[in-house]
């Protein structure tokens, strides 16, 4: 019975290893790799006709481009997957998703589930209102329609913040981060609590930019970072190894310039987001730490 057991138990560990191992295996066999886009971040967002953009799409083509000369490949094939914030940590897991480069929160819970890469920008929780509304502050939002998009953390981070307290809104959910905007800019919401980024790209693409601002006190700080499957150590190492040279060689900070300082496709819009202190502290020091661990540097 016991070596029953034992063997069963050592078929059991190979089966894990062979399930886990092998995202670079599967690229150079299938001379494909899925990229997990989403439709309307401020880091991956699309401009129609299946075409996606943003700083983090950057980042991964850029990463991908370095898998494909690691692998001797003369030719990777990119297919994008769009996600949500609902779907996309079950598509990273189950292999639709070899690598997630949207705008996702890097903390204890989801690492336990999925890998994240070293840190590429850090980000901060904010609210937007309509520039009439008199709204500045969270003590203000009491009584108000608060809009956050389905599977994010943002009003809970709200309800949590200790300025919060006695403070009663009612949640409305978007589906995406497009939908929650739309709460706002109909009306429908007297504020959208979400990613500064996030906000920042929706305010600069909308059609009147300047009735919008973004307002009160930073909620949350939390790390951004590129996700893939877990116990997956050689592609976990690629893909850090690329951002990191990426930071080495200044292409991250260039890559950077171009999606927050300069015009955006599809109007020309700028976002206007300087490099913050957190994310340049983030890129002297590449690390994959989850939220919960950088708020306890703090």
């Amino acid at each position: 019975m016991k070596k029953s057991l034992t063997v069963l138990s050592l078929a059991m560990l190979a089966a894990t290893a062979v399930h886990a191992e092998d995202t670079l295996k599967k690229i150079k066999d299938s001379g494909a790799v899925t990229m997990g886009v989403r439709e309307s971040s401020g880091l991956s967002y699309t401009i129609g006709d299946g075409k996606y953009v943003g700083f983090h799409i950057d980042v991964c083509h850029h990463v991908l481009e370095d898998v494909k000369k690691q692998l001797g490949l003369a030719k990777l094939e990119i297919k994008y997957q769009p996600v949500t914030s609902q779907n996309r940590i079950p598509l990273v897991q189950n292999g639709n998703v070899d690598l997630e480069c949207g705008s996702t929160t890097n903390n204890a819970t989801r690492q336990k589930d999925v890998a994240f890469a070293v840190t590429t920008y850090v980000e901060e929780v904010r609210i937007a209102v309509k520039a009439n509304s008199g709204i500045t502050s969270i003590a203000q939002l009491n009584g108000k329609h608060v809009a956050t998009t389905t599977g994010t953390t943002s009003v809970q981070t709200l309800r949590k913040h200790e300025r919060a307290t006695g403070v009663d809104f009612k949640e409305v959910f978007g589906k995406d981060h497009a939908d929650s905007f739309l709460l706002l800019e109909s009306g429908r919401a007297d504020a959208f609590v979400m990613d500064g980024s996030i906000l920042a790209k929706n305010i600069a693409t909308s059609k009147a930019p300047a009735d919008y601002k973004i307002v009160g006190e930073v909620l949350s700080v939390e790390p951004i970072a590129i996700m893939m499957r877990k116990d997956d150590p050689a592609f976990k190492k690629a893909v850090d190894d690329s951002i990191k040279g990426m930071i080495k060689s200044g292409e991250l900070a260039k890559t950077y310039d171009k999606w927050f300082l300069q015009p955006i496709p599809p109007a020309g819009a700028k976002i206007g987001m300087p490099l913050n202190e957190a994310t340049k502290n983030a890129w002297a020091n590449p690390n994959d730490k989850p939220m919960e661990e950088y708020a306890a540097k703090k």
